[in-house]
């Protein structure tokens, strides 16, 4: 039996390992001021539309976030989840993935920076690299950091609502890690990236099973007593259809809120919540929870590493002109 034990961790090792060299050999592929001379402006022109937009509307950021990490997640960072389905086609789009369906938000912001750019240098700039320059973005407005993100990723031409595998909000953290390696992400990545749930909202649906279980007549225990109450207020059983925020808080700031939230069981997801089951994952949500700094290096990171996830460069796909329709 210890040969057997002793055989397949050396395995999950070696799929680990291999997993980092294609990553890493995907970093490679990219590289930092990638249109310095074919499309000088494309940076800017995303900056100042993603600027506007979530001036005039915070949760935007968050909405901007989660489409990055919905596309990288799911074929690598190509661009697929922004592709409409085609009408009359046998093949659903990511967009219509229960994951995705109707609560995609910051994808008008997309187009409107493509269209800018497509004006300024037609045929240059891909949609995948548009959304990776607009979650950076996203990131400083709203969180006051920044990083810089290599480019040179093309665009997908599939996206297949078959090939949609998230991680659900009800995950536990042994299948959160085994989805994150698999991957090719690290278990502190998976911390670091969760702090994304410092922002944005989520559909009362989410919090119900937690507030209303066993006939509504009881509450999960491992929710703080006050802050279900509270939760409870912004969604109540009759109105199961409304949202909430998911860090009541700082809700509009990006920052390590989110873990002293998960420390004080003050957080809506099950797969939250649950990063304190695990002593490796608990360690960093205390880390992080009192060292700004330390969370914040590790989160852009974890966004660029995110970034390098099974792109396509070089002649592989193409630069679409539309980013929801092929070419």
């Amino acid at each position: 039996m210890y040969w057997v034990v002793t055989w397949f961790m050396k395995l999950c090792m070696l799929c680990m390992l291999l997993m980092t060299l294609d990553t890493t050999e995907a970093q490679k592929q990219l590289k930092l001021g990638f249109y310095k001379t074919t499309c000088p402006a494309a940076e800017k022109i995303v900056r100042d539309t993603v600027n506007k937009a979530v001036t005039a509307n915070p949760g935007m950021a968050a909405g901007i976030i989660r489409l990055y990490f919905h596309d990288c997640f799911v074929r690598g960072c190509d661009a697929s989840l922004l592709l409409k389905t085609v009408p009359g086609s046998e093949i659903e789009s990511e967009q219509d993935a229960g994951a995705n369906a109707g609560t995609l938000r910051g994808l008008e912001i997309i187009d409107q920076a493509k269209a800018k750019i497509e004006a300024a240098c037609p045929n240059t700039v891909s949609c995948a690299d548009i959304l990776a320059f607009a979650a950076r973005d996203s990131t400083t407005i709203v969180g006051g950091f920044s990083y810089a993100i290599p480019s040179g990723r093309r665009d997908g031409r599939v996206s297949n609502i078959d090939e949609v595998d998230l991680p659900s909000p009800d995950s536990d953290v042994n299948t959160l890690k085994k989805e994150f390696v698999a991957k090719g992400l690290s278990i502190g990545d998976m911390v670091a990236l969760s702090g994304a749930h410092s922002i944005g909202r989520a559909g009362c649906n989410f919090a119900t099973q937690r507030l209303y279980f066993f006939n509504g007549s009881h509450t999960d225990p491992s929710l703080d007593p006050k802050y279900a109450a509270a939760l409870k207020k912004k969604c109540p059983k009759s109105r199961i259809s409304g949202t909430a925020d998911l860090d009541l808080v700082t809700p509009n700031r990006l920052d390590n809120q989110y873990y002293s939230n998960v420390k004080q069981h003050k957080v809506m997801f099950s797969s939250d919540q649950t990063l304190v089951d695990s002593k490796f994952t608990a360690a960093l949500v205390t880390k992080y929870s009192s060292n700004l700094a330390a969370w914040r290096n590790d989160f852009s990171a974890a966004m660029i590493r995110l970034g390098s996830l099974e792109v396509l460069t070089g002649t592989k796909g193409e630069i679409r002109k539309k980013c929801g329709v092929r070419n």
